[in-house]
């Protein structure tokens, strides 16, 4: 378990969003982890808008469907290949090397 915390406590979103974003790489990986991907970046601007802007107002309704679709997202995620899970497992959570 703690071992588990630690990897908890240690994700970092901005590299894991980066490394989403980067059409290269991301479009290699089978479309469901394209999907997780492209979602896990406008589900972290939505929760940083949210957090941080005081002007943002959420419909329960929209906020309802968000929840949906990233538990839909998830579901789909864990039918994608392990090879291809893990795959994209390193490439978030890992920094790629600066060079």
């Amino acid at each position: 378990m703690p071992a588990w915390l630690q990897v908890y406590r240690s994700f970092d979103h901005g590299v894991a969003k980066n490394a989403c974003t980067g059409k290269k790489t991301i479009e290699k990986f089978p479309q469901d982890i394209q999907d997780f991907a492209n979602l896990f970046v406008t589900m972290q601007e939505k929760r940083h808008a949210a957090d941080y802007d005081p002007s943002t107002r959420l419909l329960k309704s929209a906020v309802e469907n968000d929840i949906a679709a990233a538990e839909l997202a998830i579901s789909t995620l864990r039918t994608v290949p392990i090879k291809h899970r893990r795959a994209f497992a390193a490439w978030v959570i890992f920094r790629p090397p600066r060079g």
